[in-house]
């Protein structure tokens, strides 16, 4: 008898159809047919003698939605006894491939983008990117103090992780419209995050958020934000919305509110909502509606839609820069407000206070610190910031690097996205903002827009925002003692309402209901745990689907009538064995072939992958129906599939590769099964 390593047959591999084709033309002109086609494994029995022809004719007919039939063989590892020596060399050799793949001037130049567009950089994109540079500067530095506070930091904080970090992304980013910088979800899990914890805490995050997402790049880990879909992520963005929203209401009507959910902040807004301040609800409230109609502004086009006239144009581009100005026009408006009510005593609402003059101390983010309460001085180790941080080490990058290739996605006009720059380009740009005491960071959809309609043409519009961010931070702090902290919170509302995806809903009920439901369970566990526990329910939820669907794959049931008029089953399973499917499988085809009593055939032309538990099923299932005289065939099986099964030597196993051949496999199963025995022993 052979032993199994000698009844194993070759491995395989697919090709494409003109390599087949050559392959054919070679095999001919040698003359003769070649073994190599056939499967040795005497438990397999293949249709033809020929699977070659066989092969070459199902390629030419063959259902393009099919999966394909097409390979070649390549060396069996069985029969190269390679030494040690000769392994160690080989895997020098492969990684030596490997590293002068990288250290090439593609990888160069794929890796610091700047590279591909700075020689060819002109007048016009100069332009372009002042105007842009300059534009979002005036968004960010008002959104910048605001979204501080709602990350429970004193307001200069934001100013720090505006300028840097958009520096650095000059260099390694990949899309010219993502400007870096705080963000509403990036401050609002900050804030989580650090429950009521120090600067210390923040600037620490920032920094392992930063070593996250560049390990994630470098190990090609982006894949893992696909495992967040689309109603998770509508679910997550509408709840976020609702809860900065929340954070603001305290200053919105002059009140002191805590809170980490958005019922916990509720709870503490209507213990205190007597307190409320006039002067401090009225600010607020008026300026949410002067923003939103500013907004509208913005909309507004004179004259004809095609070929305005000149005159068109600068009204039109003036009530646009009018309009996207609004924050830093309403900032400015109200500061000079409360600097007129500081002159004259105190004011009646309230304002931020005093802000540190010039840039943060450029030094290594703190890996543990000395905090003195009453007078006791108490030492705070790194593992115990590690520890208090917790879950948002992880959360946080990852929503943060989705948040950026959500906008590079938005602005890319079909182009593919190079995930994994973006995460080396906002890791390397936390763990430089880090350096400068800032929370995590990332690109603002809110911004992004501003940078595209402001007609930003390069990264290099970075520069200017972050020259704009560096002048508010020499020049300008004194000044921004007098902004009201109505205004500020009026500023993040009047952004992030519109962030709650309304809109989504009614499509997504009409397409799916299980998505529908999806999104409503992910947006109400992140209204009622922290922001990143809901998160996760939502993406443990959205697995569980997945992973159901993976268990229980869809199989068509067809009786079907051959050339010759003999009867047959078909059944054709949608998708890939694993595991989780197998028993299941294996269960509906044992039903339907006992009921309908027939020759069974299984089209595994959607059977892609499978496992050695699908290998141990198919054993199993062979076993069954030839111990029943029930004949049962595989169509179209890959052969990549076909060597897991070969794994375990199945009896009885018949492929076959032409759907013409049905009738004369039913025929000659007899003579076929009496061959297998013969070659058995």
């Amino acid at each position: 008898m052979k032993s199994n390593r000698d009844r194993r047959s070759h491995s395989v591999t697919f090709v494409g159809d003109s390599e087949l084709n050559q392959n054919s033309k070679d095999s001919r002109h040698d003359g003769g047919d070649n073994p190599d086609y056939n499967y040795e494994n005497p438990a397999f029995t293949a249709s033809t003698n020929d699977l070659q022809d066989t092969l070459e004719r199902d390629a030419a007919t063959r259902n393009p939605l099919s999966g394909s039939n097409n390979f070649m063989v390549i060396e069996d590892s069985s029969q190269s006894h390679a030494s040690y020596s000769h392994r160690v060399k080989d895997a020098f050799h492969i990684t030596k491939r490997k590293l002068a793949g990288i250290c090439t001037k593609k990888t160069l130049f794929k890796r610091i983008p700047i590279l591909r567009w700075l020689p060819i950089y002109n007048g016009e994109a100069a332009i372009g990117d002042l105007l842009a540079g300059v534009t979002v500067g005036l968004t960010v530095i008002p959104q910048a103090l605001a979204y501080a506070n709602v990350a429970g930091l004193p307001p200069e904080y934001g100013l720090y992780g505006s300028f840097l970090g958009c520096l650095v992304y000059i260099f390694l980013g990949s899309c010219k419209d993502v400007p870096v910088g705080p963000t509403a979800v990036q401050a609002l899990l900050t804030f989580q995050a650090l429950s009521g914890k120090g600067p210390e805490h923040a600037i620490l995050l920032c920094f392992i958020s930063g070593i996250v997402q560049i390990l994630m790049g470098l190990f090609g880990l982006g894949f893992l934000i696909d495992f967040v879909s689309g109603p998770v992520s509508s679910g997550f963005t509408s709840a976020a919305a609702l809860i900065i929203v929340t954070s603001q209401v305290k200053d919105l009507l002059g009140i002191s509110a805590s809170g980490n959910t958005f019922v916990e902040t509720w709870k503490s807004i209507f213990h205190d909502i007597l307190n409320t301040r006039l002067w401090d609800t009225f600010l607020g409230f008026s300026c949410i509606v002067i923003l939103l109609l500013m907004r509208m502004i913005t909309q507004i086009n004179i004259g004809r839609t095609e070929s305005p006239t000149k005159t068109e144009k600068i009204i039109n581009k003036s009530l646009w820069i009018f309009g996207t100005s609004r924050n830093a026009i309403l900032v400015i408006v109200s500061g000079v407000t409360g600097f007129f009510f500081c002159q004259h005593g105190e004011p009646p609402f309230k304002v931020i206070g005093s802000i540190p003059q010039g840039l943060p101390d450029f030094k290594l983010p703190p890996f543990g610190y000395t905090l003195e309460t009453n007078g006791t001085t108490m030492a705070v180790s790194f593992t115990q910031m590690i520890s208090d941080l917790g879950s948002g080490l992880i959360v946080l990058p990852l929503v943060g690097i989705l948040e950026n290739i959500s906008i590079c996605k938005a602005f890319s006009n079909g182009k593919p996205i190079d995930a994994t720059q973006e995460l080396i380009a906002i890791g390397t740009s936390n763990v430089a903002n880090a350096f400068v005491q800032s929370f995590p960071v990332t690109g603002s959809l809110s911004r992004s827009a501003v940078n595209n309609a402001s007609g930003v043409k390069t990264p290099l519009g970075g520069l200017y925002t972050g020259v704009l961010v560096i002048c508010a931070l020499l020049f300008f702090t004194p000044y921004f003692y007098y902004i009201p902290k109505a205004t500020l919170a009026a500023v993040i509302i009047a952004a992030v309402v519109f962030m709650v995806e309304v809109k989504v809903v009614k499509p997504m009920w009409r397409s799916k209901k299980s998505d529908f439901f999806l999104a409503i369970v992910t947006f109400i566990s992140c209204l009622i745990l922290p922001l990143e526990q809901g998160i996760l329910v939502g993406i443990g939820i959205n697995l569980i689907y997945i992973l159901y669907h993976a268990a229980r794959p869809k199989i068509s049931v067809e009786k079907m009538m051959s050339r010759e008029g003999t009867e047959y089953l078909l059944l054709t399973p949608d998708r890939c064995l694993i595991f989780p499917s197998t028993d299941y499988v294996r269960n509906l085809v044992t039903k339907h072939s006992i009921r309908q009593g027939i020759p069974v055939v299984i089209d595994c032309s959607h059977i892609y992958g499978a496992d050695y538990t699908a290998a141990t099923v198919i054993e199993s299932l062979t076993s069954d129906f030839a111990s029943r005289d029930q004949p049962l065939m595989f169509y179209n099986l890959k052969p990549s599939v076909s060597s897991v099964f070969e794994g375990l030597s199945p009896k009885d196993f018949v492929v076959f590769y032409d759907h013409e051949e049905v009738d004369r496999l039913l025929k000659n199963r007899s003579c076929i099964k009496k061959q297998m025995q013969i070659m058995e022993v």
